[in-house]
């Protein structure tokens, strides 16, 4: 398949840059088990949509406050997006952005007591050594969350709760779980007395999640890399769930391909490793039964992979649809519930 087989038109008015006033306010569009129609609901329904039984597993990850704004002692503006800790104490593999490029060796300043240092450079990659007394402490103060592009102003003080979900553990992710943005501790419980078994994976998202595919033709897509850590009692939930016929249910596309990435072999393996997985018409699924998960980008990944699980003229559909009745999309907005149709 193409790429631009799954290219769709938003106008920019559909983008939320602002998350709703309660977390689980958003809407909710439903496909239904026979893929033949749509309902309309609200996430504070998704009690309904529970089945004894059930295994919903979220992506515990935490957001850092990643993106850090100073300047070089020049004077020029520089920024640095963290990506993920190297094995060598303080220094990280990011993103450098600058008028000039970042070389190795050059300062970073972005307070009176926080710097950087530039170990190596390839492209817009590079390496940093960060300096400061507490490190992760001038992280935490200074940086700023690092909010998706399309987003498009700048981050605030309520960015660092709501861009952040309730049950979030594990720092390390450069970008939300988004579809988990939606839950809040009491609609959880009322999950939980419906019949549902909560579980939890940690996948430390990458910025990659919103990075455009470069090729027209699917099949030379490299996909970006990932950190992943299953829990020995998730899967041992989620085997069992799997052995009794019962759902396992991703709660967000991270979720789903870190349930996939480590049950290639039909049974979920616990540990720690990394994922490159791509998923897109065709995949077959061994682990999810559905998902949950927001609207988006046109031509993306992720909308790839929700149409591996629904059919690609389904979800193609359900957006013109969702746009008819003026759901948000992306990251603060509105969500999708959507089975496993791929057999259909």
């Amino acid at each position: 398949m193409l790429v631009s087989d799954f290219d769709f038109t938003l106008p920019e008015h559909f983008i939320a840059k602002q998350p709703l006033a309660q977390r689980d306010a958003s809407r909710l569009l439903c496909l239904s088990e026979s893929g033949d129609h749509m309902n309309d609901s609200l996430i504070r329904d998704l009690p309904k949509l529970v089945k004894p039984g059930d295994v919903w597993v979220l992506n515990d990850t935490k957001v850092i406050p990643a993106r850090l704004v100073g300047h070089k002692p020049s004077g020029g503006k520089a920024e640095v997006l963290l990506l993920e800790p190297s094995d060598e104490t303080h220094v990280w593999h990011a993103w450098g952005k600058s008028n000039k490029p970042l070389k190795p060796g050059a300062q970073i300043i972005f307070s009176d007591t926080f710097s950087a240092e530039v170990v190596s450079r390839n492209g817009k990659h590079i390496e940093v050594r960060l300096m400061a007394n507490d490190v992760p402490a001038a992280i935490e103060s200074i940086g700023h969350m690092p909010l998706p592009p399309y987003i498009n102003r700048p981050d605030t003080e309520a960015d660092k709760a709501r861009y952040q979900t309730v049950f979030a553990r594990h720092a390390g992710a450069v970008a939300a779980p988004t579809a988990g943005l939606h839950l809040t501790a009491k609609l959880m419980a009322a999950m939980q007395n419906a019949g549902t078994n909560f579980a939890h994976v940690t996948l430390h998202v990458g910025p990659g999640t919103f990075q455009p595919v470069q090729v027209e033709n699917m099949s030379e897509h490299i996909m970006h890399e990932e950190a992943y850590i299953v829990p020995e009692e998730t899967a041992a939930l989620v085997n069992q769930a799997r052995l009794e016929g019962r759902r396992v249910v991703a709660v967000g596309t991270t979720s789903l391909r870190t349930l996939e990435a480590a049950g290639q072999s039909g049974t979920l393996q616990a540990g720690a490793d990394r994922t490159s997985i791509f998923i897109s018409p065709g995949y077959h699924f061994r682990m999810v039964d559905a998902l949950l998960t927001n609207f988006h980008l046109p031509k993306s990944t992720l909308i790839m992979l929700v149409s591996a699980l629904a059919g690609r003229e389904r979800v193609l559909s359900a957006y013109e649809y969702a746009k008819k009745r003026d759901y948000r999309f992306y990251s603060y907005g509105d969500a999708m519930f959507v089975p496993n149709l791929e057999s259909l």
